[in-house]
């Protein structure tokens, strides 16, 4: 049954994660969102996860890895989060415990210790990057969080990386036992030092991750995909991924749909080859809120084109079928950013 994206205002909720396959529109979805939430009197942080950074082109307004206020929407800020400048920042904060750690438990010397620190830790700095996040929802400074994610592999490799991180603690923790055990052993008494204290704040952090993720009264995923076989197949990956790691998808949308009764023989074509899928993502995802969007004659870019997306996605009196411009086949194949 098709119906509206809900149940964003809820108190409860504080994170919301919009994901799907590259180019169905996540970040206008999400940009929507976060300007539906504002305009609903809810102190709102739109982020970025994306490499790609599509935020700034979404908003028509400059966005970096600091908060931003947008100009126009009293309640609305928005941020694109470096995962590198994450972990630099983790790496300049910690690494003194993490010196420490392979200096007590390890026969390596400070040459050794200092390159193996300037490895990369594959996923770490994409961990950090959603330790970011999670701090700033701690922090309480607003009422919702919404996440435009990174195309589906690297959004479900997100999800996978506190059990990897949690591995790697795993592994020190084992490595400062053995320093542990050495210490009383001859000294007879061991007194916890900062790295002992790190291990049990990161251990904390990685804890905090799954919590929130896994709470459905306080975050949940929609995913996005348009009516074409490749994206429905990856969306179908997504959501078993999802529910696998126990976050149970509850809304979709299909964007870019063409609108039923166009008189241009080209979108009418096209439509009959939407219908099918449309058809088929109705079955295979029946439990699904399920919201449809039509395709824009436009790019939206801009505060005023979100609004007028953001009434199709969120609003029960919205036009969902807006007429199209029946003589341009370009215009009908402009996709959401």
């Amino acid at each position: 049954m098709d119906g509206i994206i809900s149940g964003l205002l809820e108190p409860s909720l504080k994170l919301i994660l919009f994901g799907g396959k590259g180019g169905v529109g996540k970040t206008t979805c999400a940009a929507s969102a976060g300007l539906y939430l504002a305009n609903n009197n809810k102190n709102t942080l739109l982020i970025s996860t994306d490499p790609a950074h599509s935020l700034s082109d979404s908003l028509g307004k400059e966005i970096t890895n600091e908060i931003t206020q947008i100009k126009g929407v009293d309640k609305l800020s928005a941020m694109e989060i470096s995962a590198e400048k994450a972990l630099s920042s983790f790496k300049a904060e910690y690494q003194d415990e993490l010196k420490r750690l392979f200096d007590t438990s390890t026969y390596l010397d400070k040459e050794d210790i200092d390159s193996i620190l300037e490895l990369p830790i594959p996923g770490i700095d994409e961990v950090m990057g959603f330790k970011v996040i999670v701090d700033l929802i701690e922090k309480e400074e607003f009422d919702k969080y919404v996440v435009d994610t990174a195309p589906t592999g690297h959004a479900l490799r997100l999800l996978t990386l506190p059990e990897l991180l949690d591995d790697w603690i795993k592994v020190l923790a084992k490595m400062r036992w053995k320093y542990r055990y050495m210490v009383t052993t001859f000294a007879g008494k061991y007194r916890p030092d900062s790295a002992d204290d790190f291990l049990m704040s990161m251990k904390k952090t990685v804890k905090k991750i799954e919590g929130l993720l896994k709470d459905e009264n306080r975050c949940e995923f929609i995913v996005v995909t348009i009516p074409e076989d490749m994206a429905i197949k990856e969306t179908e990956r997504l959501i078993r991924n999802l529910n696998q790691y126990g976050m149970k998808v509850k809304q979709l949308i299909i964007n870019n749909v063409i609108p039923e009764g166009d008189r241009c023989s080209f979108c009418q074509a096209r439509r009959k080859g939407q219908d099918k899928y449309i058809k088929e993502i109705r079955d295979k995802f029946s439990d699904l809120n399920i919201t449809v969007i039509p395709l824009q004659p436009h790019e939206v870019k801009g505060i005023n084109a979100l609004k007028n997306l953001e009434s199709m996605i969120f609003s029960k009196n919205a036009q969902c079928h807006p007429e199209l411009d029946s003589g341009s086949k370009r215009d009908a194949e402009t996709s959401l950013p």
